[in-house]
């Protein structure tokens, strides 16, 4: 295959980071393919009533992106009103996607390996008319039970810390989400999405439809996967790292729920399934991953213990 003949735009979302969004672009310029990928970097605007020191940092993202030519094509797209993270990112991927067909999508904290790209052009293109597959993860939890071979596999649980995916899957995506009612009705079916009990997506759910205390896309992206039984591909090895975690962002704290005691810049991945179907194992270990590392307990634990750094 000749990714440079197909290679997807990336999208990125910026705010009021400056830093964080640096040190993103800093490494996706250092991927492989971003001398011939093209960017469309989202900046978001601020409210009115904005503090004086959201507006500066507001300021200096717009200054940081403008600074370098991050790719081989980059193209700046700044908002005149505050939209927030959610509906940026709906929108700007939607903009984006209908016009390509496919995208990649990062946010400003994100970290990505220099194979990053590789890994996503040439999934999307693997998996391009597979409808069952909804969604490129580049993020993975790095599950210490599941061998590490350079290997992809398929999950049913979807990512956003650097992710891609088609126009037949977003053009579908019911972002109202008006059926989520049948949550609270349907207790075996409340358990299968809260990835069989490793978290309550149910409650974020619930959360982002009643009570505006997050405004998440994710969470209504990964509703419309699982009712269509959609797959996502993963890493066995994360090819994302998430540098969100102190309090900057929606991460209002500072413990760091999957954790990386090392990180291979240069990892990559050249096995992909050609089955569409799970490895119930490697699903099953992911899950007893994820319900360890946000246990209450595992959070006081890692709290306490930054605290006694301190």
């Amino acid at each position: 295959m000749d990714l440079n003949t197909a290679l997807a735009p990336i999208v990125l979302f910026v705010y009021n980071r400056p830093e964080h969004t640096k040190r993103t672009l800093e490494a996706l310029s250092n991927n492989t393919l971003a001398a011939e990928s093209s960017l469309f970097i989202f900046c978001d605007g601020v409210a009115e009533a904005a503090s004086d020191e959201n507006k500066k940092n507001n300021e200096l993202v717009k200054e940081v992106i403008a600074s370098k030519a991050w790719c081989g094509k980059v193209e700046i797209i700044t908002s005149p009103v505050n939209k927030g993270l959610a509906n940026s990112v709906i929108s700007g991927v939607s903009q984006i996607i209908k016009k390509f067909g496919k995208v990649i999508v990062l946010e400003d904290d994100l970290l990505t390996s220099t194979t990053f790209l590789e890994y996503m052009n040439t999934a999307l293109t693997l998996y391009e008319n597979e409808n069952r597959v909804f969604q490129i993860a580049g993020f993975s939890y790095n599950v210490p039970s599941i061998e590490i071979d350079h290997k992809s596999f398929f999950v049913p649980l979807t990512s956003t810390w650097g992710w891609a995916t088609w126009n037949r899957v977003w053009e579908n995506v019911d972002f109202e989400c008006k059926d989520y009612n049948i949550l609270k009705l349907d207790k075996a079916l409340a358990k299968k999405f809260n990835f069989e009990g490793s978290y309550d997506y149910r409650k974020l759910f619930i959360q982002q439809m009643e009570q505006q205390k997050v405004s998440s896309w994710g969470i209504r992206f990964y509703w419309n996967a699982f009712k269509n039984h959609g797959l996502i591909l993963y890493p066995d090895i994360t090819l994302v790292r998430n540098i969100g975690w102190d309090g900057s962002g929606r991460h209002q704290d500072s413990y760091e729920v999957f954790p990386l005691k090392s990180w291979d810049w240069d990892y990559k991945i050249t096995s992909f399934p050609e089955k569409i179907e799970m490895d119930e194992y490697i699903v099953n270990e992911t899950r007893k991953y994820i319900k360890k590392r946000t246990s209450f307990f595992t959070k006081l634990l890692a709290r306490m213990s930054q605290y006694l750094k301190k």
